[in-house]
């Protein structure tokens, strides 16, 4: 007769074996159904049950019932990390959740741009970060919050230098507005420092002037001679009568014509009114902006108009006779236009 005891061994060796490779299976096997890389991010309303709500959309049903798992087995919920977490093609369950429990993050890249306002700023950091408009906001309405990178809502647009850098998606109001100043301080490197000092001018000088130059014009070509000629105006005490300056005093870049009663809007920015630069930029200008005034062509003339065929361009002039001359003939341009 067959003794069936000698196969109990065999059977549960088997199942064993099944039972193993299961879970090896489900925890190192490539957990991603797509065949490029994947980006999940917590943040600080998600728990275990969204986090796989989140993870679904990119795993196969067997990877998030693994990582899930490995969260049930070792008290996750208390240790959620918030963060973007790249998940690659080849990755098992196992390493995912390795990350996610330790945080190990992926950084992101960060593309500042030269706007014009605090809240335009903090759009583009509400669209690429965890944290929101409201929350950036707050601090870049702070010169309490400001204080700790030593600036103020004033200068807020000195802090920023238009580049890419990479940071971490969670990164926080603070730790982002340090970053900001590190990178600043790299930025002004010992030549270009130097080229303020030769001018006569601090950092936040310079950046304010780039800013009214960037208004000025989008051709860079041209953004040293606008230096130039504003400097000279400085210079000799003259108002600066910048434009742009009195776009931002009325809270309005779309204009497309300054008149004559808006040249007497009442604001410290306005530079037909008042003498020297405004009290701080009306942007945060570009590099381009920067290097121009750094850069800039020494001349000798002290009054400038846009040229008449709408290039973007710039006609300049040593006199105000040849100044009125130039201004009639662009404002005869407008008109003909119709241009309001």
């Amino acid at each position: 007769m067959f003794d069936y005891k000698k196969l109990y061994p065999w059977g549960l060796g088997a199942f064993i074996v099944a039972i193993v490779g299961t879970l090896l299976f489900f925890i190192f096997a490539p957990a991603s159904k797509m065949s490029e890389s994947q980006y999940l991010y917590i943040d600080e309303d998600d728990g275990v049950d969204s986090i796989a709500m989140k993870l679904d959309r990119i795993c196969h049903s067997y990877g998030t019932a693994g990582i899930m798992t490995l969260a049930r087995h070792t008290d996750y919920s208390s240790h959620i990390r918030t963060g973007c977490y790249e998940i690659s093609p080849s990755e098992g369950a196992f390493f995912i959740y390795r990350h996610l429990r330790n945080g190990q993050q992926s950084p992101v890249r960060l593309t500042i741009p030269s706007v014009r306002t605090a809240d335009k700023l903090a759009e583009v950091l509400d669209d690429k970060l965890m944290y929101g408009k409201e929350k950036w906001m707050e601090w870049f309405t702070s010169n309490d919050s400001l204080s700790i990178v030593n600036t103020d809502t004033t200068h807020l647009a000195c802090l920023f230098i238009p580049n890419t850098y990479e940071v971490y998606w969670n990164t926080t109001p603070k730790k982002l507005l340090q970053k900001m100043s590190e990178e600043r301080k790299a930025f002004w490197n010992g030549e270009r420092a130097g080229k303020a000092n030769a001018l006569g001018m601090s950092q936040d000088e310079v950046i304010t002037l780039a800013s009214i130059i960037d208004e000025e014009t989008a051709n860079d070509a041209e953004k040293p001679m606008i230096a130039g000629m504003y400097y000279n105006r400085l210079k000799q005490n003259m108002p600066l009568q910048a434009d742009p300056t009195v776009k931002y005093a009325i809270g309005d870049f779309s204009l497309k014509r300054i008149y004559n009663n808006m040249l007497r809007t009442k604001s410290p920015y306005n530079t037909y009114i008042n003498t020297g630069l405004p009290p701080g930029p009306i942007r945060i200008p570009t590099v381009a902006g920067i290097d121009a005034v750094l850069n800039m062509v020494h001349h000798d003339y002290l009054y400038m108009c846009a040229k008449a065929d709408f290039s973007g361009t710039h006609t300049f002039a040593r006199t105000y006779q040849e100044h009125l001359t130039n201004a009639a003939k662009y404002t005869a341009a407008l008109n003909a236009r119709e241009i309001k």
